[in-house]
Formats: structure tokens, C-alpha cells, sequence
């Protein structure tokens, strides 16, 4: 183990952060109300009360990071300076951050204040990470898709430090690429309001078909994370953070979360494995009882389409007991044909009284399924006909009790929770706070006729401590032994109930008396009043927030430092399509489209693509696939080896690999919607990377609507802004392939069969709305809106402050859909159409419309 990982907690409210300081996490993770961090239905955290959070948190021996990981909004820009401000004013020891301004002006403002890029970034692979070092992050949040493979390839390639998510949800998409609920819920998961329609039922359409899968009905809701299975190689390879996912989560999940795998960490640096495993198991299964949706290994051993969708349950359910057999008036029989465990390394969990069970029958709502608590548990005698493992268990119920009326025989029994788990957790959030996780050593001096002099040090987990003390009388000769070691350690060293504790490493008991001569006596008294002194002075000193701030607001030179000149010489407006298939690019061409974006996401023909167009005399712009994971920069390779004209990039990967070619030898880069860019100081740092004019344009961010795009394109080169103002936004961009899990029993690419070169596969959601699922060459898919979002309506004024740059996309248009859309669009450019008009027109082939989407005015969150 090159270094000891921290263990790193999630906090939601005060209960869940007394737990994890009870469970002894080395750091904790937490958001304000204030507001721009990715969990705001969490109770969260005040501002006003920061200062006390943080130095509770240094105290049980701890790091404190606030998380500040969304996007801003060119409005909020100086409220951010301020709240960072206030945070690093408060002894925070990092912000969590996705959108690269709040990075810049956090270094700005205090350079002491550590900056960690957040998996909302989607910083995917070790060129990404040279984006993150660009911001000064010293840290990079990894993506929760990556292999252990992977991240020790990501490890090798960048000298930040790695932070891993070992537990707790996994999204279906992507970090940072969901606009699911920006699409149809008005509120954006990259300003903290994700409202999960990956847990919502869809039904599977194949070929325009629908596939009936019995109960499988969540098909985009993943079983959580429980990764300890890699934790030994993650610390191996010196990942710098364990993460635990769960900042809504409560303090008993926090609590067996965070103690489970300390207990594990802690085993592995001892080198006790058997030791190890042995707790592990227990405590995977607590876990298991806290909250999970299913125990998986999530994609630390690769992609396995098979395992990490269940499909039956979108929430909490426990572990599998078994099938009811039998039903009375108030038991039930279950046969358990196997152990119930969460995982293959989770211990066993059996019925006991006080433990809750549910019952579930494919077709009910898992949410309105019947259960309780068991009164009875006893173990029957094998029947007839149970498999050969099996189990017969009597499950006896009070008063009240579970309606047993809605079961019947064949219904699942989950093993849903124990009281002893929030019993313990309440119990450690009760207990004062933790005492003694501090480590002091003390330096001892004196001499005859002179005082006796201490000094502590202590190494903190977020800096060095250090404090003096000295007697008030001078040392005398003693009559007996004198101030021996033992003494010394008994009353200089009696810490209890402090925040320290004599070190056990370095000089013997943690006292250093090297400078102090033998048969000195000082009353014992005396020795108590210098230690008062010592833990005062070090409490005074874990207090004090020993860093530098800017003594100015710093937001005008960090825009000084950031700005791009605009384009001199723009041209006409230009509508850009961007076509996926030969037949949307004929008709493209065939209307004498001066540029063409393609976006040929499996690649295969692509090259083709390319030479027509340009045969054509169009210029051609390529697109980067949405997700660069490490040792894929093959894939921009190969695309700069096509010869665009342009490229589309749409990952920081994407972005580092091209600006790194040599300028002659370098395509024009047009950055996308993916870069996430929501306000001028983003838009600057990514027109400028890696020094002065790299990239062309940026495309605007999904996530703004019309006041928030007006306000960026004020604010940034207004000529150097690109807006989509026609596409099926995608909703969904994720790693786990529909194809594959529902159209074949292969695991990945190598086994799947690829259906998707057979198939075409939408989801219909709850209201009908079917939604096209395409597969890009990672074999990653992305799920688009089954409706338009046209911003025609903001045409005009886009064009009046200096817009030159709008793109259409198609999806599944055919060639005649392809040629209205693009005839109509620039017949708004020009004035002979108008905006009623183009939409009108384009919904003539929406089987479900065109909306507005996100381009109707919100109100700006705080």
C-alpha cells in the first residue's frame, strides 16, 4: 500500500456527519444551503455556522470539503466569489468543483484552498485530468464507469491525486451528461435537482415494436455500488480517497458505511486479510440493511451489461430471502433456496425478530408492496421438491402486522432492515464528540533552578500543530526518582477527553525527555497546569485559519485573465447541421450546405462521409465521441487522421488531445453543449486552452434557458458562442448498453452479438413519449428526447447580439424530414420565415411535437 487511502463520508445533515465522525471517516463531504452543490433536496449545511462545522470536523481528527459542484450561471458569478470567499475563510480544506469558473476564482481567492475536481466534470481519463491541473485542482473525482484497469492507466498518466466512489448509488449516465431531468422535469441535475427518471419504468421498443419483459420494467436503474472487492487494488495502485456516495442518505447508512470500510482499510495497511474478510462480510451485510437497490461491483471489473440492471426494483430492498410458499392468517412459510446474501462477499443474513421483511409479486409497485417487522422466526424441516441448499423458514407477524391478504404463494421475501442498525447509529450520533484522533508528541527540556519547558506538535490531518508550555516554579533536585518516564507520560500525557492523544509512533510513550536530566522534581500539580496550557494552546491553534485570502474581489481580473478577443470578421450567420446517416447528409448537401458537422457515432463509414462532403465543397467538421476514457484517444487519432476541417469536441479528453498537436497540424476545434459551458469565465478558459486562442467556438450549455443564454452570449465573445436551436436533446448518455442487456445475454461488446447493428431501440416512458436509444463506438448509449426542442423563437435576437454559429441536429430524420427542417431554418436566418412558421413546419413529421424545452425563461436558481 503506497499510501493509506482516507475514507471519505458523506454528510446530508448533522446526524449523518456525527455518524461519520463516530465511524472514523478521515474526511467528510458536504454541501451548503446557500446553494451550488449536486444533492440540494439534502438538509445541507449553513453558512453562518461553517466556521463551528469545520473545526468539529478537524477536531474528531478530519478533513472538511464543501462540495460546490454544479454549474454557475453568468449572473451568479459574483455570489460565488463571495460564498467562496466566506468558505475559505472558514478553514475549509477543499471545494468540490465542476464548473471550471468556480475553479479559477477559488485559486484566485485563496491558493491555500485546495480545489477537487468533481466527477461532474467528467474528467474521464488522464488527458482530461490535464484540464483539471490547468484549474490548479490537486485532485480528480474519477468517473464511477471506470474500470480498475482503467484507473490504474488514469493513475499512471497524471500526477494528481485520484478520488474513487467504493459505495453508494451509481447514476445510469455519465456524470455531469444527464439532462434527463432538465428535459422533462425543468430542473437540471447539473445544478443539483436530479429527479432520477432513471429510476421511472420504461417499456422496451424494438423496431417500432414493443417487447414485453415481464416484470423487468426500471430498466435504467442501476444496483448500487458496494465495492470493497477493489478496494485492496485501488490502494495498491495509491488511490488518494475512498468515496462513499450518500449525502441523502441517513445517519445509519452513513455510520455502517463509513465503519465498514475503515475496518477494511485498516486491515489491508495491517496486512490481516483473513482478518479482514472476515468483518467485511458481516459489515457488507449491515450495509445491505441500511439501504441498497442490490449489491453490485459496479464497473470495477469491466463492463457487464448482465449484472448492473436488475430491472425489478428502482429502491431500497435489502436482501433475497426467498419464494413464499405457504400463507396463514398471520405466518408465512418461505423457501430460501439458497444462503440470503447481498453479494458474494457479504455474510449471510437470516429472518430474525425485529427485522423487516417485504413481499413482492411481479406486476405491484415495489413502492405499495406489503410488510413488517418479524415477530417469529423458525427454521422448518426440508419438504419435498426444495432444491437441495434450501431453507424452510416460518414467519410469524404481530399486531399490527403486514396485510397478509395481498400475498400469495410465490411472492419474493426481501429481508429489509434491522432495528440494531439505527440503534447503533443513534447511539454514536448521541455520544459526545470523538475524542483523541490527534496524535501529539512532546519535547521535554529543563533543568535545576529553571522551569520545566514542553513542547507539543501534532500533525493534524489538514496542517501542522504546534504549541509551548512552561511550569511556574522551577524545577527542584528530587528526594526520590524524579520525573521519570512514566510519570511524565501519566501527567503530561492524561489527554482524555481532548482532541489528542500522545503519539505511539516515535520517541517511547510519545514524549521525548532526551533534554531533561534525571532526579528533577516538579509537584504533579505543576505538570497538570503545563499540559492545561499545551491542550489549550493546541486547541487554539486547530482553531486558526492560517491561509491568505485575496484582499479585493478578484472576478474582473480573473475575467481579465481569461479573455479571448472576438472573431473580427464573423460573416453571414450560418445554420450548421449536424447529420448522423448518409441519407440526412445527401440531403444536407443537396440544399448546398456551406458546413457540415457529422456526427457518425459508431464511425463505421465515416471516412466516406468525410470524402463526400468535401467533394462537395462543403467544409466538414467531425464529431469526438461525448466520453474519453483512458487509452481511447485512439478514437481522436483516428478522426484527426480523416483530415476534417473541424472538429466537434465534445470531452476534455478530446479537447487536451487536439490542443496538444502542433498548431500547423491542428484542425479548427469547435468545443460542444458536453463542455458544459454556462458562463463567460468557463467559455474564456476553454476559447484559451492551453494559452491564447485554441478553440473556435463554444457550443452553449443544455442546461441554460433564454435569460441565462442572453446573459452568457453579453458577456462572452458573442461571435466565438454557438447555440443549438433545433435537436432531440439527449437525455441519457450512459455506459451501460440497453441493447445489450435486453437484446442478448453477453456481457459486453465481445459477447453481446451486437444486436445493435439489427435493431433500432427506443424506451417509452410512463406517458407514452417513446425516446430513440442510440449506441455510439464505445458501445455507450445515448438515449434522446422523443420530442423537438426548437429555439426559433430565439433566433432574432440571437442573430441582433452577434450569434453567427446555429446548429440543427437530426437523429432519426429521414432525407424529406432533413430537407424541411434545414429549408426551414434558413429561411428564419434570412427573414422569410418566421419563427411560428419554422416550428410549425417542423412538427409536420414530431409524432410528438416540438417544444420549447429548455429554452423558455426560468427562474434563476440561487
Amino acid at each position: 500500500m503506497p499510501r493509506r487511502p482516507e475514507i471519505l463520508a458523506p454528510a446530508g445533515d448533522d446526524d449523518a456527519l456525527a455518524a461519520a465522525l463516530a465511524a472514523g471517516a478521515d474526511a467528510v463531504y458536504f454541501g451548503l444551503d446557500e446553494g451550488f452543490n449536486a444533492r440540494a433536496r439534502a438538509r445541507n449545511f449553513s453558512l453562518d455556522h461553517l466556521a463551528a462545522t469545520v473545526l468539529r470536523i478537524h477536531r474528531a481528527g478530519a478533513r472538511a470539503f464543501v462540495t460546490f459542484n454544479t454549474l454557475v450561471f453568468e449572473p451568479e458569478l459574483p455570489a460565488v466569489e463571495a460564498l467562496l470567499r466566506a468558505i475559505a475563510a472558514a478553514g475549509v480544506d477543499a471545494v468540490i468543483v465542476q464548473d471550471p469558473a468556480v475553479a479559477m476564482l477559488a485559486r484566485a481567492i485563496c491558493p491555500a484552498l485546495e480545489v477537487h475536481a468533481s466527477t461532474q466534470m467528467t474528467l474521464s481519463s488522464p488527458l482530461a485530468a490535464r484540464i483539471a491541473a490547468a484549474l490548479g485542482a490537486t485532485r480528480v473525482v474519477v468517473p464511477r464507469e471506470l474500470s480498475v484497469d482503467e484507473i490504474r492507466a488514469y493513475a499512471a498518466g497524471t500526477p494528481l491525486e485520484l478520488e474513487v466512489f467504493v459505495h453508494g448509488a451509481l447514476c445510469v449516465a455519465w456524470s455531469g451528461q444527464c439532462l434527463s431531468s432538465e428535459t422533462w422535469g425543468s430542473r437540471s441535475a447539473n445544478r443539483g435537482q436530479c429527479a432520477q427518471a432513471c429510476r421511472l419504468p420504461y417499456d422496451l421498443i424494438v423496431d417500432g415494436a414493443r417487447r414485453d419483459l415481464g416484470d423487468v420494467r426500471y430498466l435504467l436503474s442501476p444496483r448500487d455500488l458496494a465495492g470493497a472487492d477493489a478496494v485492496p487494488a485501488l490502494a495498491a495502485l495509491g488511490v488518494a480517497s475512498l468515496k462513499i456516495e450518500g449525502r441523502q442518505k441517513a445517519a445509519p447508512y452513513v455510520h455502517t458505511a463509513v465503519a465498514g470500510y475503515r475496518r477494511w482499510r485498516d486491515a489491508l495497511a495491517a496486512g490481516d486479510m483473513a482478518a479482514g474478510r472476515a468483518a467485511l462480510a458481516d459489515d457488507l451485510g449491515a450495509m445491505a440493511l441500511t439501504y441498497t437497490r442490490g449489491q453490485s461491483a459496479g464497473f470495477f471489473a469491466g463492463v457487464d451489461h448482465q449484472t448492473l440492471v436488475d430491472g425489478r426494483h428502482p429502491g431500497h430492498r435489502g436482501v433475497r430471502l426467498g419464494e413464499v410458499v405457504e400463507v396463514g392468517r398471520d405466518h408465512v412459510v418461505v423457501v430460501a433456496p439458497g444462503p440470503a446474501r447481498a453479494s458474494d462477499a457479504a455474510a449471510v443474513i437470516e429472518p430474525a425478530p425485529g427485522r423487516g421483511v417485504v413481499f413482492w409479486t411481479a406486476g405491484v409497485d415495489p413502492d405499495a408492496a406489503p410488510g413488517g417487522p418479524v415477530f417469529a422466526a423458525t427454521r422448518l424441516p426440508r419438504a419435498a421438491g426444495d432444491p437441495p441448499d434450501a431453507t424452510r423458514w416460518r414467519l410469524g407477524f404481530g399486531r399490527p402486522g403486514p396485510d397478509l391478504a395481498r400475498v400469495a404463494p410465490g411472492a419474493t421475501v426481501w429481508i429489509t432492515g434491522d432495528p440494531k442498525l439505527p440503534a447503533a447509529a443513534a447511539r454514536a450520533v448521541a455520544e459526545p464528540p470523538p475524542a483523541g484522533r490527534i496524535a501529539v508528541t512532546l519535547t521535554v527540556r529543563g533543568a535545576a533552578g529553571a522551569p520545566l519547558e514542553v513542547e507539543a506538535r501534532a500533525e493534524a490531518p489538514h496542517r501542522a500543530l504546534a504549541a509551548r508550555a512552561a511550569s511556574a516554579t522551577p524545577l527542584q533536585p528530587a528526594r526520590g526518582a524524579g520525573l521519570d518516564a512514566a510519570l511524565l507520560a501519566d501527567k503530561l500525557g492524561g489527554l482524555g477527553g481532548t482532541a489528542f492523544a500522545l503519539a505511539s509512533t516515535g520517541a517511547p510513550g510519545g514524549i521525548d525527555a532526551a533534554a531533561l536530566p534525571p532526579g528533577l522534581h516538579l509537584p504533579v500539580s505543576e505538570l497538570k497546569e503545563v499540559r492545561r496550557a499545551l491542550v489549550a494552546a493546541l486547541d487554539a491553534d486547530l482553531a486558526r485559519v492560517d491561509r491568505d485570502l485575496a484582499p479585493g474581489p478578484v472576478l474582473a481580473a480573473v475575467r481579465d485573465a481569461v479573455r479571448i478577443p472576438d472573431v473580427t470578421d464573423p460573416g453571414a450567420p450560418a445554420i450548421v447541421p449536424l447529420v448522423r446517416d448518409d441519407a440526412q447528409l445527401d440531403a444536407a448537401l443537396a440544399l448546398g450546405v456551406p458546413e457540415v458537422e457529422l456526427d457518425w457515432m459508431e464511425l463505421v463509414g465515416l471516412g466516406r462521409a468525410v470524402a463526400r462532403a468535401r467533394a462537395a465543397g462543403a467544409r466538414v467538421t467531425v464529431a469526438t465521441v461525448r466520453v474519453q476514457k483512458p487509452g481511447e484517444d485512439k478514437i481522436d487519432a483516428h478522426l484527426h487522421r480523416l483530415e476534417p476541417d473541424a472538429v466537434l469536441v465534445r470531452s476534455w479528453g478530446s479537447v487536451a488531445y487536439f490542443a496538444a498537436l502542433p498548431e500547423a497540424d491542428r484542425p479548427v476545434l469547435h468545443g460542444d453543449f458536453s463542455l458544459n459551458v454556462t458562463n463567460a469565465l468557463t467559455a474564456g478558459f476553454v476559447l484559451g486552452y492551453p494559452s491564447g486562442p485554441g478553440v473556435a467556438t463554444v457550443t452553449a450549455a443544455h442546461d441554460l434557458d433564454a435569460a441565462q443564454l442572453d446573459a452568457l452570449v453579453a458577456a462572452a465573445p458573442r461571435h466565438r458562442v454557438a447555440v443549438t436551436i433545433h435537436h432531440h436533446i439527449p437525455t441519457f448518455h450512459t455506459e451501460h448498453c440497453v441493447y445489450a442487456h435486453l437484446l442478448s445475454s453477453g456481457r459486453d461488446f465481445r459477447t453481446c452479438g451486437r444486436p445493435c447493428e439489427a435493431h433500432r431501440v427506443s424506451l417509452q416512458d410512463r406517458v407514452g413519449l417513446v425516446h430513440p436509444v442510440v449506441v455510439d463506438v464505445g458501445c455507450r448509449n445515448t438515449v434522446f428526447n422523443a420530442q423537438a426542442q426548437s429555439a426559433a423563437a430565439l433566433v432574432p435576437r440571437l442573430l441582433a447580439a452577434g450569434v453567427r454559429r446555429l446548429r440543427v441536429e437530426l437523429v432519426r430524420e429521414t432525407a424529406a424530414e432533413t430537407t424541411r427542417l434545414l429549408t426551414a431554418y434558413r429561411a428564419l436566418v434570412t427573414g422569410a420565415l418566421t419563427p411560428d412558421e419554422v416550428v410549425r413546419r417542423a412538427a409536420v413529421h414530431e409524432q410528438f411535437g416540438v417544444t420549447r424545452g429548455t429554452m423558455r425563461t426560468l427562474t434563476v436558481l440561487p
